[in-house]
């Protein structure tokens, strides 16, 4: 299966984070990497919603984590066959495609059963054990196809019946009588150019007269197997070779194992384990979500590379990324962070600038690479930059950003202050969200002196509607910071009108004792002219971090 390059941000997306993801994907797709895709690693606020749909560019697709999958060990699509299948096509298709197993569907494509070899040997003994009457399921289409018949006298082509097959070697008489002991409606008779046994097969009213080694019906038989609706094949090869292809014409189903069970291909590598360990071939098929089979998944599947890697943007961090990030190859880290503790096995793209938004990079790749750009992504570039630098007010503004966005809005003919009041305004409908919600819209986990934080930010054009939820979103920090065994829990609320912040802690008296900003009430503090997150509040948050746990 091709491989698949995500190019994704951190979880709880800020809109800066989303702009990067697709925006990158784009400059990527048009430099003829088609298998560049943009994903989200959480839901998108109502800002970013807003920039989407204003400017007509897609959402990146949502990956909620990147456990490891079975989809994402998955090969090539494997072939299937329909339960109907003669035994013998089925048998060439696996040897075709050299493989072990081969899954069997219904007429809707669902999964039956699987075809593999201990399957086979072990239900192909009883139809050819000597002790036991040969029985086999099959019909009279099936065995025109397998043996290469010529038809002289059809009937029921399609219609499956059990056949009991019967080699006339005997002398007639004895023949007679033996075809005589038991009903003959389901008896497929084999027999070379001897007219009496025709002629007897025929009155006695058999299934089916197979003629070997091309040897023709007696004159006059033919009008008598019309009258007795008996079908007449005459088969090119001699009787032993037609009668090991007559069990071959059985259908494929008869021949599969229904005791290997399907996985889904978003079902957990370790559940495909255990289905691969109760496999008698150590293979097991893959279904999506309408029970289709998209492939066959082998014990060497678990030792091969996945098939997706990944392009970070807007953050550096295991703590910060999509869950389950570590199992997967990244190319490319492009941020504008701090850089935490990151590692690779292998040389990569490492772009980090400082800059006060991911999207200012991206608009200046686009620029260096001489690579056009369409007017939407300008627009959601030049969004992304204006979120993340509050309109180019925020500390962590620099003269790059500044200039990219006046580049970006000349493209657009859009106008700074007026975009920025609008993506601004639609950030307001944030505070009448559920409070858990509020709190892990744009939630990042930090770690300082060993110790784990939960640092939320979120944008309002008045703080008041917060304030008035102060109990609940309290409740909720100290929900968030019990289950996930934070250090501390906060949510900073940043008014984009008055351009200063709110911080709602949640923490042990041993922190908060330390805290230096002026208190507006218990838990909550008023940041005068911090706008910033990354620059203006986690370095204070660190160093009291580092005082407290000292003690």
């Amino acid at each position: 299966m091709e491989k698949t390059l995500y190019v994704i941000g951190h979880k709880n997306p800020d809109t800066d984070s989303v702009v990067a993801a697709a925006a990158y994907s784009v400059l990527k797709q048009s430099q003829g990497l088609s298998h560049v895709k943009a994903a989200r690693a959480g839901a998108v606020n109502p800002q970013t919603e807003y920039i989407f749909e204003r400017f007509g560019v897609e959402l990146p697709v949502f990956i909620p984590d990147l456990i490891p999958k079975v989809e994402y060990w998955l090969g090539d699509a494997a072939p299937t066959v329909r339960d109907t299948t003669p035994l013998w096509e089925a048998l060439q298709v696996m040897g075709q495609a050299e493989i072990k197993a081969l899954p069997i569907v219904d007429a809707a494509g669902r999964y039956v059963s699987m075809l593999h070899y201990g399957a086979f040997a072990q239900n192909i003994l009883t139809k050819i054990n000597p002790h036991k009457k040969a029985v086999i399921q099959t019909s009279v289409g099936h065995l025109v196809k397998i043996i290469k018949a010529q038809t002289l006298v059809s009937f029921g082509e399609e219609e499956f019946f059990k056949a009991r097959i019967v080699v006339a070697a005997l002398e007639t008489e004895t023949f007679k009588a033996h075809l005589g002991q038991e009903p003959a409606g389901n008896k497929v008779v084999l027999v070379g150019d001897r007219e009496d046994i025709q002629r007897i097969a025929i009155e006695a009213g058999v299934k089916a007269v197979i003629i070997t080694s091309g040897h023709l019906l007696a004159k006059g038989l033919r009008e008598l197997a019309e009258k007795m609706k008996v079908s007449v094949l005459v088969s090119p090869y001699d009787t032993s070779s037609t009668a090991l292809l007559v069990i071959y014409s059985t259908p494929v189903a008869t021949m599969g194992d229904e005791g290997i069970k399907a996985v889904h291909r978003t079902d957990w590598i370790r559940t495909a384990r255990s289905a691969l360990a109760a496999s008698p071939s150590r293979c097991v098929p893959v279904l999506d979500d309408d029970l289709q089979v998209v492939g066959l998944f082998s014990e060497g599947d678990l030792i091969r590379d996945p098939n997706i890697e990944l392009i970070m943007v807007d953050h550096n961090e295991f703590s910060q990324a999509v869950d389950g990030i570590e199992n997967y190859r990244i190319l490319e880290v492009i941020d504008h962070h701090r850089l935490g503790s990151f590692a690779t096995k292998y040389p990569i793209t490492f772009i980090n600038r400082v800059v006060g938004s991911t999207s200012s990079i991206i608009a200046g790749m686009y620029r260096e690479q001489h690579v056009p750009l369409r007017k939407e992504i300008a627009s959601i570039l030049l969004c992304g930059i204006l979120s993340d630098t509050l309109i180019l007010h925020s500390a962590t503004t620099t003269d790059y950003d500044r200039e990219t966005a006046e580049y970006l809005a000349n493209l657009c003919n859009l106008e700074i202050e007026d975009l920025g009041k609008d993506i601004m305004g639609s950030a307001s409908a944030v505070a009448s969200r559920p409070a858990a919600e509020i709190i892990r819209l744009d939630l990042k986990e930090y770690e300082s002196a060993g110790k784990r934080l939960s640092v939320s930010q979120v944008e309002v054009s008045d703080t008041s509607e917060i304030m008035e939820r102060r109990e609940e979103i309290a409740q909720g920090l100290a929900k968030i910071r019990r289950e996930s065994g934070y250090y501390l829990s906060a949510l900073m609320v940043t008014d984009i009108t008055e351009l200063t912040s709110l911080l709602l802690i949640d923490a042990d008296r041993e922190f908060t004792s330390l805290v230096g900003y002026p208190k507006a009430e218990q838990g909550v503090y008023i940041l005068k002219d911090i706008l910033s997150r990354k620059k203006q509040l986690m370095p204070a948050l660190f160093e009291l971090v580092e005082k407290a746990t000292e003690k």
